[in-house]
């Protein structure tokens, strides 16, 4: 996903409100500088996010036959693709079988 500099800056002020916001969180540091880090994990997996995204079209542009973007093919393709690199990750849960 794409966020301009702006949106990332302005997400961070969120998040930071709200950690600022909960009573379980204790700051060590002062309130700019858990933003700016805060700021610079969303950055970093804004970067990582993409990179998956262009594994992922790499790997449907190599299917022998051609898929073409934006078909019902090629968005369950993508959908795969990423949920398999997800949970290659182990960012998102993989069910018992």
């Amino acid at each position: 996903m794409r966020l301009t500099r702006e949106k990332t800056i302005r997400l961070s002020h969120i998040i930071t409100d709200v950690l600022v916001s909960t009573e379980e969180v204790e700051f060590v540091e002062d309130r700019d500088t858990i933003r700016q880090k805060t700021l610079q994990i969303i950055q970093e997996l804004l970067k990582e996010e993409e990179a998956v995204d262009a594994e992922i079209r790499k790997k449907i542009t190599s299917q022998k036959k051609e898929v073409l973007e934006g078909s019902e093919e090629w968005d369950l393709l993508y959908r795969k693709y990423y949920a398999e690199e997800m949970r290659r990750m182990g960012i998102a849960h993989v069910p018992n079988s």
